[in-house]
């Protein structure tokens, strides 16, 4: 790994090509994503929820296998949405000054020895003339959207467990040919928890604007289903 600042001197001519598979990361079964993605990882994903050091992390759940994402196709994913962590790319952010020489703004730098960084066949990142090219734009797009939610997603899962509402499953799946899986030490949105709030509780949540991505969360475990059809169809064609 060679990660660098970019800047538009000496990355100007600089192309990364936009590929997915399993090379990149993308081969896994749960992916962590944050709270503002829900309303469009709910679509497609189960979101659950892990237990790390003491906080709270949302997950997509992508298969039910090691290493296996069921809505990868080789090169390329096959859902509607996928996690910005990995739509980051061989990007990342880093703050500026944390040695102590600047002000701690967080700054997009770049992996050299990704081999996606360099491809002829990639896209610019800067415009002949000056400024960002669309690539580059998108890409701090998705940037600002990993620091804003590595910022809040602790505190707002919090708030959800000190509701009341996130309830610890084994989530246990049966295919239609009889084979079963099991996702251990897991959250959920818990459905019913959830119709029952009331009083302070409800007017907290609601006050703070965590209601919706609550009721996303608990609507996303009808994508189970989906998870169980790509497996079994999967299996079928082995």
């Amino acid at each position: 790994m060679n990660r660098v600042l970019l800047n538009n001197v000496d990355h100007a001519d600089l192309r990364v090509a936009i590929r997915a598979g399993a090379a990149f990361g993308d081969s896994v079964n749960q992916l962590p994503i944050f709270p503002s993605e829900f309303e469009e990882a709910q679509r497609a994903f189960p979101i659950v929820f892990r237990e790390e050091g003491g906080a709270i992390q949302p997950y997509a759940l992508l298969g039910l296998d090691r290493d296996e994402n069921l809505f990868l196709d080789g090169d390329r994913w096959t859902s509607a949405y996928v996690p910005v962590f990995q739509r980051r790319g061989p990007f990342s952010i880093a703050l500026k000054g944390a040695g102590g020489d600047g002000d701690g703004e967080p700054m997009v730098h770049i992996d050299l020895d990704d081999p996606r960084v360099g491809d002829p066949d990639g896209l610019p990142l800067f415009k002949e003339h000056g400024g960002n090219a669309p690539l580059l734009d998108h890409i701090t797009g998705v940037l600002r959207t990993i620091y804003g939610g590595m910022e809040t997603v602790g505190e707002v899962c919090a708030a959800w467990r000190e509701a009341g509402l996130l309830q610890a499953i084994t989530l246990q799946i049966a295919l239609d040919d009889g084979v079963t899986y099991e996702v251990p030490d897991i959250l959920v949105v818990d459905r019913q928890a959830l119709a029952d709030l009331t009083g302070d509780a409800l007017e907290r949540l609601h006050r703070r604007g965590l209601l919706e991505g609550a009721m996303l969360a608990a609507a996303s475990l009808g994508n189970v289903q989906r998870l169980i059809a790509l497996k079994s169809a999967q299996r079928a064609a082995a």
